[in-house]
């Protein structure tokens, strides 16, 4: 199993919300409530950039502790 997460999440970070209509709080919550309800071993291929997986990104991402 796999997500393509466009610019959503990536290893170690999450997309810029610094554009408009960008929304950080949102941004962090949808992750949470929504992407963190896939498997741990659910990998990830980000827009740009290494894959990662769902379970490493739970633990490891600083903007998502």
């Amino acid at each position: 199993n796999f997500l393509i997460g466009g610019d959503v999440l990536f290893y170690r970070s999450i997309g810029r919300t610094d554009l408009p209509g960008g929304n950080h709080q949102q941004l962090i919550d949808s992750i949470k409530n929504n992407v963190f309800q896939l498997p741990d071993d659910c990998e990830v291929f980000p827009g740009h950039g290494p894959s990662t997986t769902i379970g490493f990104e739970k633990m490891n991402n600083p903007f998502l502790m």
